[in-house]
């Protein structure tokens, strides 16, 4: 179908900014809107306010445009001063609500706002960034709590939305995804031990998550892909 619009939610990042990038390459697609806090956004968007994410779906409605992909490439590992926690004596509260607020509250709402805003009679694509860590059956590790749990919360959100919006579109595709470890601001600090073949530039992660997202099919909603098509368990 030609003359398709995505909106991408943390464009001004390095995952979002390069799927923006990729889509708007596609010949399939006439309109890529990019939602970020900067000022390039059609209007700034945080995804900690929920007021914020309602306030861009009636933007892009008063604009008539209805996406057929909706992309969320917004996160939080670590901050100025905090990072993922190394053992439970470093838990605190603020942080772990933080985590949890960013990585899996933000993505929901503006699952809440835009998937009644997208294509009803046709396939849709919703999907969100998540990680590996996220998944509790693949945890051998530990630590990084905050990040693993709310990640994992958000995948279970995934897979209530897609429940409940199957209903209304049995055509919709709604998946979490994980883009591998991108050169990013997000994984540098944890980069050292990552392979170099397996530490990937933002454009290529972005055309491997796009690729990813085209193959799916409305029987993969609500699950957890990786960067190369491998379903992860939850």
């Amino acid at each position: 179908m030609i003359g398709q619009s995505a909106v991408i939610f943390g464009a001004n990042g390095g995952i979002g900014s390069a799927v923006a990038d990729a889509l708007a390459a596609d010949s399939r697609f006439d309109k890529i809107i990019r939602f970020s806090r900067s000022e390039k956004s059609p209007l700034p968007v945080d995804i900690t306010s929920e007021k914020s994410i309602e306030e861009a779906a009636i933007w892009l409605q008063d604009q008539n445009i209805t996406p057929s992909i909706v992309f969320v490439a917004t996160g939080l590992l670590h901050d100025h001063s905090k990072g993922p926690e190394k053992n439970f004596r470093q838990l605190d509260a603020d942080w772990l609500l933080k985590s949890y607020q960013v990585n899996a509250v933000g993505p929901a709402l503006i699952a809440k706002y835009f998937l009644p805003l997208m294509v009803r009679k046709e396939a849709i694509r919703f999907a969100v960034l998540s990680a590996r860590v996220g998944s509790i059956s693949d945890n051998h590790l530990g630590g990084w709590y905050g990040y693993r749990a709310a990640k994992a919360g958000l995948n279970m959100m995934i897979r209530n939305l897609s429940i409940e919006w199957s209903r209304k579109n049995d055509r919709s595709i709604i998946v979490a995804l994980h883009p591998g470890t991108v050169d990013t601001a997000l994984s540098k600090p944890f980069q050292s031990n990552v392979p170099h073949e397996k530490l990937f530039d933002s454009n290529r992660a972005a055309q491997q998550l796009v690729d990813v997202l085209d193959a799916l099919r409305p029987a993969d909603s609500g699950k957890i892909f990786a960067w190369d098509g491998a379903e992860i368990q939850p």
